[in-house]
């Protein structure tokens, strides 16, 4: 089945989790290249300032204030999208929260909000999109995570959660294509991304703030990554070669990946700094960031670039099964920057 997909300066995107981290600089970047985009978060004080940064320089955008766990609230924020812009042509599914614990120290009630918000808010943001789409046509974009692929001690809920989302997004592409729907359905997998989500993460480990495993990429490369999908249908794409690179690792050397891998919890947590308010309950505090601010991200990645543009796969991917190996015994030291 053929998705024919608008250009992006034609297009209406609503992107889920706008406030902070990958979802404001994805809805910066859509609106700078002409796109009219609806913010959805929690914080209406963080969605405020960026829609007026958005507006006040030159692009198009609103916003509404809905958690994606309550499947109301995501309906009413497409009904706003439809009234201030007409339609949907693009939903991005990007709200996202972490917790930070072995899987016994989890707290049952923490555990089940993680999943009202990573899991259901992508079920309640697929469905609703696939009603506003399904006529016409359009692009379902969701953002999982490596952790989609692998197991991930300390941020094991998480993974679970992603596991999920990929299971959950992978069947609705199957139904939908044996229905003749014309919607292109992407799952964008980051690496470790340079954003505030381990700041507002809930942390039981005692060991100090909670920190992004390296090799740690910008935010731009997700964000590129997912306008790219809003243009030209493509079912997947993992942002960040060491991410893919650890993926394989686990996938093929699952009795040495599973030694490995508790070694490099070290590197998840800085014990000089104290953890910050989560925002697993509530909007968080420190919303309206893009970026961490403790970590120098890579810029670039050529892997990504080449999943994006398959001609040049084959000319850049190869040899990440032993990058992983390092990679993994890397992080058993301090975090990187």
């Amino acid at each position: 089945m053929t998705v024919n997909l608008k250009p992006l300066a034609e297009q209406v995107i609503v992107i889920t989790g706008a406030s902070s981290g990958i979802g404001l600089v994805t809805a910066r970047r859509a609106a700078a290249g002409g796109a009219k985009v609806l913010l959805v978060a929690r914080s209406a004080d963080a969605l405020g300032d960026a829609v007026r940064q958005i507006n006040n320089t030159g692009g198009t955008a609103d916003f509404a204030v809905a958690d994606v766990g309550d499947a109301a609230q995501v309906k009413r924020a497409a009904e706003t999208a439809i009234e201030r812009f007409g339609r949907i042509d693009t939903w991005i599914n990007d709200a996202g929260v972490a917790i930070y614990a072995k899987l016994v120290d989890t707290p049952e009630d923490e555990h089940r909000k993680l999943f009202e918000t990573n899991y259901w808010g992508v079920v309640h943001g697929s469905l609703t999109a696939v009603a506003h789409l399904r006529a016409k046509g359009g692009a379902l974009i969701t953002v999982g995570s490596i952790g989609s692929d692998m197991a991930t001690p300390l941020m094991s809920a998480y993974a679970a959660s992603k596991h999920a989302v990929k299971g959950f997004t992978e069947s609705l592409r199957i139904e939908l294509e044996g229905d003749g729907v014309p919607v292109s359905i992407t799952l964008v997998k980051p690496s470790g991304i340079d954003t505030p989500i381990a700041q507002h993460a809930a942390n039981h480990t005692g060991a100090g703030e909670a920190q992004i495993p390296p090799l740690i990429y910008a935010p731009e490369l997700v964000a590129d990554a997912i306008l790219h999908a809003a243009v030209h249908p493509q079912r997947e794409i993992t942002v960040g070669g060491s991410g893919r690179a650890q993926v394989l690792f686990s996938q093929h050397f699952k009795a040495l990946y599973e030694k490995l891998a508790p070694a490099s919890t070290k590197a998840m947590t800085d014990p000089q700094t104290p953890q910050p308010p989560t925002n697993l309950w509530e909007a968080e505090v420190n919303a309206g960031r893009e970026r961490s601010g403790e970590h120098t991200a890579k810029e670039w990645s050529l892997y990504t670039a080449a999943a994006m543009h398959p001609r040049l796969t084959s000319a850049v991917i190869g040899g990440t099964l032993a990058g992983a190996v390092a990679l993994l015994f890397a992080r058993g030291g301090k975090k990187t920057d």
